[in-house]
C-alpha cells in the first residue's frame, strides 16, 4: 500500500502514528492534546515556511523529492558482453578496464569543441548559500578532473559588493572569485568555467560582464530546472539584505519595505526573507536572434539549460536548440535541487527522469530523420554513480553512438565537498569518528586516497590552501570513484570508447519501463536472439 506521507524530512514534521490515512497522509485519528508537528500542524504555525525544505539547515544542505515515481535507472540492466571488443584491439593484455577512454567533447558538432577528461559536468550553482559556501572546493575540484563547472544564476545580481551603472553591473568581486577559482587551477585544455544566466543576469548584464572582462568564454542560458518551475529562490537572514535586493530589482517577500513587516521581522515572527527570480517567456524567434548577439559579442559556446517540462514544451526546446546549433542542451528531470525549492515542486510538479528522456530521445530521433542539426545532450536529475550514467549514455544512442556526452551533477558533488571540508576540519580538531580513523587514517594525508595523485597534478600548490581539502574529495569522488567505476563498467560491456556505447548494451527489467522508454525486455530479447543462434 502507498500513502501520502504527511511527516516528512524535508519539512521535518513527523506523524503521531506509523499507519497514517493513506489518503491524507494524517493520522487517522487526530487528537487536540498531541504535541507532536505534522505537515498541517506546522503549515497552521510557520506558513509558508513548510513549503520548503527546513530552513535550519539552509546554506549548509541540498534538497531532493522523497517520492517513489515507480520507474527510474535501476529497471535497466546492463548486457555484460564475452565476444569481440569495440574501440580497443581485443587483445588479453590490452583489453583492460584501465585502457577504456573516457573522455568526452561536448559541442562536438560546432566550432569549439570542448574536451572533457571524465562525461560529468558541475551543473550550475548560483545564488544559494551552500554553492557559495562550498564554491571554490567545487571550482578547484572540476578544474582539477578537466570537467566543466557552470557557474549558476543570480551570482552579480546576489553580490552585496557588486557595483551597478544604468541597471547593469560593472564589477562583481562574488563573479571575479568564482571564476578565478576555476581558471586558477583550470590547465587549459579540459572542461571550461560555464555562467549560467537567466532573466535577471541579462537584465543586470551579467553575461556582458563576464565575457568582456573576465575571460568567460561560454555562456548557459538557463529556461528553468526539474527541482522547480517558478524561478530561482534564496532565503535572506538580515532586513538590510532584503532591502538591498529589493532596491536590486528583485522580488522580496514579505515586502521589507512595509513597516509592519519590519515590526514583525524585528520580533522574531520570522527569520527570513525569500527572494525570488522572475521567469522567463521564451519564443523561437527571439532565442534565435539572443543566441546569435551572445555569439557576436564573444561566446565561443552556447549551452542552454532547461527544466522538465511538459512534452510540448521539451519539442519546442529541442526545434529551437536544432535551430540555434546549440552546443550542449541539458534537459534536469524532476526531484533535486541546490537551494529552497518548494517541496511539491520536487515531488510532484514536472517529468522525471526515465520519462523526460523518453521524450527527449523521440525528439531527437525525428530532428535526424528530417535531417536537421541535433545538439549534444546532457541529462541531470539525481545521478550519483557510473551505472546510472552508462545507461543514459546507451538509451541515448539513435544509430551514431550517445548523444549525451555529459552527465549534470550538482547534489553529490557538493556532498563529496562538504564531507571533505568537514572531516579535514574534524581531523585538524582531533574529532575524527574512531571507526572511522582507524581505518582510514587520522589526518586528510591518509585518509584522502587520491592526495598523491593531486600533488602530482599541482606539484606546486599548498593541499589545504591553494587545493581545499574539499576539492580533493571532489576530484576523489569524480575521478577516482566515478571515472574508474565507468571504466570497468564498459570492460565488462566491451566497449572501450564512450562513442561506441550503443542501445543494444540495455535491457528493460520491466514491461513498463519497455513502453516509456522503447527498450525491449530481457525476457523478450532473449526469445528474439536464441533461435536464430542455435
Amino acid at each position: 500500500m502507498y500513502t501520502i506521507e504527511n511527516s516528512k524530512s524535508t519539512t521535518g514534521t513527523k506523524s503521531r502514528v506509523p499507519d497514517v490515512c493513506p489518503v491524507s497522509g494524517m493520522c487517522p485519528i487526530c487528537t487536540e492534546d498531541c504535541n507532536v508537528l505534522c505537515e498541517v500542524a506546522k503549515g497552521a504555525f510557520r506558513g509558508r515556511e513548510t513549503l520548503y525544505p527546513a530552513p535550519e539547515h539552509f546554506g549548509k544542505s541540498t534538497a531532493a523529492s522523497n517520492k517513489d515515481y515507480f520507474l527510474d535507472w535501476s529497471h535497466f540492466q546492463l548486457m555484460a558482453e564475452l565476444l569481440g571488443a569495440k574501440g580497443i584491439e581485443p587483445d588479453s593484455d590490452i583489453a583492460f578496464f584501465e585502457n577504456a577512454d573516457i573522455t568526452t567533447k561536448v559541442g562536438s558538432r560546432g566550432k569549439n569543441p570542448i574536451d572533457m577528461a571524465v562525461p560529468v559536468h558541475i551543473a550550475g550553482l548560483g545564488s544559494t548559500a551552500v554553492a557559495k559556501r562550498f564554491w571554490k572546493e567545487l571550482a578547484v575540484g572540476s578544474a582539477l578532473t578537466g570537467i566543466c563547472e557552470v557557474i549558476g544564476e543570480n551570482v552579480c545580481g546576489m553580490d552585496s559588493d557588486a557595483v551597478y551603472s544604468n541597471g547593469k553591473v560593472q564589477s562583481s568581486p562574488d563573479m571575479d572569485f568564482r571564476v578565478k577559482s576555476y581558471l586558477d587551477q583550470w590547465d587549459g585544455k579540459n572542461g571550461r568555467i560555464v555562467m549560467q544566466t537567466n532573466i535577471e543576469d541579462i537584465r543586470g548584464g551579467a553575461d556582458d560582464y563576464c565575457l568582456s572582462k573576465l575571460n568567460v568564454e561560454v555562456i548557459e542560458r538557463k529556461w528553468g530546472q526539474g527541482a522547480k518551475a517558478i524561478g530561482g529562490e534564496v532565503r535572506l537572514s538580515t532586513l538590510e539584505r532584503a532591502l538591498e535586493l529589493k532596491a536590486r530589482g528583485y522580488i522580496v517577500m514579505p515586502d521589507p519595505e512595509d513597516p509592519r513587516v519590519q515590526e514583525a521581522f524585528r520580533a522574531g515572527a520570522f527569520r527570513t526573507f525569500e527572494r525570488h527570480s522572475r521567469v522567463g517567456f521564451p519564443d523561437e524567434e527571439s532565442f534565435l536572434e539572443d543566441i546569435d548577439s551572445l555569439r557576436s559579442k564573444g561566446a565561443k559556446n552556447v549551452f542552454l539549460k532547461t527544466g522538465a517540462y511538459k512534452p510540448e514544451v521539451v519539442a519546442f526546446t529541442m526545434r529551437c536548440a536544432s535551430e540555434a546549433k546549440i552546443d550542449l542542451l541539458t534537459f534536469d528531470a524532476a526531484g533535486g535541487g541546490t537551494g529552497m525549492s518548494p517541496n511539491m515542486h520536487m515531488a510532484e510538479l514536472s517529468s522525471p527522469g526515465i520519462w523526460l528522456f523518453s521524450q527527449v530521445m523521440a525528439c531527437a530521433k525525428e530532428l535526424k530523420a528530417r535531417g536537421r542539426f541535433v545538439p549534444d545532450l546532457s541529462f541531470a536529475g539525481g545521478f550519483v554513480n557510473e551505472s546510472q550514467m552508462y545507461k543514459a549514455f546507451a538509451l541515448s544512442d539513435i544509430g551514431e553512438g550517445p548523444l549525451v556526452k555529459s552527465i549534470a551533477m550538482a547534489r553529490s558533488p557538493i556532498t563529496a565537498a562538504m564531507k571533505g571540508r568537514h572531516f579535514a576540519e574534524l581531523a585538524a580538531d582531533g574529532k575524527l569518528p574512531s571507526g572511522f580513523a582507524n581505518q582510514y587514517g587520522d589526518t586528510p594525508e591518509k585518509f584522502f586516497i587520491s592526495n598523491s595523485e593531486v600533488r602530482k597534478i599541482r606539484p606546486d600548490a599548498n593541499l589545504g590552501t591553494d587545493i581545499p581539502w574539499g576539492a580533493v574529495g571532489v576530484y576523489t569522488y569524480l575521478h577516482d570513484r566515478i571515472g574508474e567505476g565507468l571504466k570497468q563498467l564498459m570492460a565488462g560491456t566491451r566497449k572501450f570508447k564512450l562513442g561506441c556505447i550503443e542501445n543494444e548494451d540495455i535491457v528493460c527489467l520491466s514491461e513498463y519501463a519497455s513502453k516509456v522508454s522503447g527498450v525491449e525486455t530481457l525476457d523478450a530479447r532473449a526469445a528474439r536472439v536464441m533461435k536464430a543462434l542455435l
